[in-house]
């Protein structure tokens, strides 16, 4: 049974984050208390008890590159560092499919037997076993996930040290990869914060020992936050990573939150004097001092609330990541023969709440709201609950009425049919 969001946040709550535990070896709630967002951590295969092959294999390279007509950006390549030019790996898909950027597996095999790096990018989007571990990922940490691979030839770099500027887990696929981590130069560096803005501060530290050096192996896992430094070489065979990352929510958002609130306060709003020497701090100083009064109070009388913030950030992540995908042909086919007997459950990764107004009950599901009549709230709850759920089960609603109700929530996408 998947969980819904309700569920999932229930889950997080008491440290059960099952989609984040196979990339740790420690507990849910000390890998947050500890080392999300503070420090790296290895995880290596004969302490997780497994690997990730489910998830992803050289195998999988092979019928992506070869058969699955990917086109740019989904895939790129490089080599020391230096990505190629898209027309080195790409061509015309010819007759039926005049496409001028799809993948060429001759190319792709030119430049990989060569010593280019494949990067296979949106694999969230792309191979059915990741999206799927996506979607749970996302529920599990509540931040948006992406998920890239990376295929180096063997003895070969593909990227210089540099820093991400979001969190990272490394799975190690296929092969052997060491990696060398280096201290931050701009600690929690923001999206528009990356690394080639402290590229001599990164080139200086990398030549510093590393913090680790490690060779990761096929189930082994590894932990980055942001702004750590890192660069990876592939030993021996072809090396398979997957590279997981997560764009945390900041205090950032929640500053930004404050101030754009603040725009609407007429006091900072007001121009500056008249004739102002712009360049002279002293000049400036007492303004400045009277316009910070001047936002404190204005935070004051009217503060964002915590409803407010969460209302912000949760439209933001149903705005950056995509609930589990639905299946048009077998839902409707479904749709046609959905019975009392049929079981319904709450789409994977879909944010949902329930408010009562009058004789109707308003559904937020994702970014559109529903109205259903206020005998359905019993139901909308107890789905809200992730629960897989005959429809006949369906507390304060009789046969005809949870048929109805079901049907219309099926065909919305909001819940799913179970076979």
């Amino acid at each position: 049974m998947n969980p819904s969001p309700h569920e999932a946040r229930a889950e997080r709550g008491s440290g059960n984050r099952p989609a984040l535990s196979r990339c740790i070896n420690i507990g849910a709630d000390e890998f947050a208390a500890d080392y999300w967002g503070r420090g790296p951590l290895l995880s290596r295969a004969d302490s997780l008890e497994r690997d990730f092959s489910d998830l992803f294999s050289s195998d999988a390279v092979d019928e992506l590159v070869s058969e699955r007509g990917l086109r740019t950006p989904f895939m790129r390549m490089a080599v020391e560092g230096q990505v190629l030019a898209k027309d080195r790996f790409t061509a015309p898909g010819g007759f039926g499919a005049e496409i001028a950027d799809q993948v060429s597996s001759e190319k792709v095999l030119a430049e990989f037997a060569a010593g280019a790096t494949i990067v296979l990018q949106g694999l969230h989007r792309t191979w059915p076993p990741i999206i799927d571990f996506t979607t749970r990922l996302v529920s599990d940490l509540g931040h948006p996930v992406q998920v890239n691979a990376y295929v180096t030839p063997a003895s070969s770099r593909g990227f210089d040290p540099h820093y991400d500027v979001h969190d990272v887990f490394v799975l190690q696929i296929a092969g052997e990869k060491r990696w060398r981590i280096h201290s931050p130069v701009h600690p929690d560096p923001l999206a528009d914060q990356p690394w080639s803005q402290y590229s001599k501060a990164v080139a200086d530290e990398a030549k510093n020992a590393p913090v680790i050096d490690e060779v990761l192996r096929p189930g082994d896992a590894l932990y980055l936050p942001r702004g750590w430094i890192h660069s990876a070489e592939a030993l021996g065979d072809t090396s398979v990573h997957l590279t997981i990352g997560m764009s945390a929510f900041t205090r950032a958002d929640l500053v930004a939150l404050v101030s754009a609130r603040t725009r609407a306060d007429a006091s900072l709003r007001s121009s500056l004097p008249l004739g102002l020497d712009l360049g002279d701090p002293d000049a400036l100083a007492d303004v400045l001092a009277e316009t910070v009064a001047d936002l404190v109070a204005a935070i004051q009388r009217d503060p964002v609330t915590p409803a407010a913030a969460a209302a912000s950030l949760a439209r933001r992540l149903t705005n950056v990541t995509r609930p589990e995908p639905v299946r048009p042909l077998a839902t409707v086919a479904g749709l046609a023969r959905l019975d009392v007997a049929s079981v319904v459950r709450w789409r994977l990764g879909l944010s949902g709440r329930v408010e009562a107004r009058g004789d109707t009950v308003c559904l937020a599901a994702g970014s559109r709201t529903l109205s259903l009549p206020v005998v359905a709230h019993a139901a909308l709850e107890h789905l809200l609950l992730g629960e897989s759920t005959p429809v006949g089960s369906l507390p304060g609603l009789d046969d005809e009425d949870a048929i109805v109700v079901c049907r219309r929530l099926v065909r919305e996408g909001v819940l799913v049919l179970e076979a």
